[in-house]
């Protein structure tokens, strides 16, 4: 594992590349993520993080819109 601290999806700027190290949301939040590919160690890229509304992301070649509540609880470290 990373020696970075890992930060909620929700506080990373669009076009960041990162991966994800902790879900934090319980077993059925952990299970419908992983139902769309987004599971401990898969890399993913935020495309659109405006503040408010959704977090756009891109896994595995597929668009998943989160809810910020959603995005706050998937820990991440960014890509160098």
């Amino acid at each position: 594992m990373s020696a970075r601290t890992a930060v909620p999806l929700s506080e990373l700027p669009p076009h960041t590349k990162a991966v994800v190290r902790r879900l934090a949301g319980g077993r059925p939040f952990a299970g419908r993520l992983a139902g769309m590919g987004v599971v401990v160690d898969s890399p993913l890229e935020v495309l659109q993080n405006v503040g408010h509304g959704p977090v756009l992301i891109l896994v595995r070649d597929t668009r998943i819109a989160l809810g910020r509540g959603e995005a706050a609880k998937i820990l991440v470290d960014a890509a160098a």
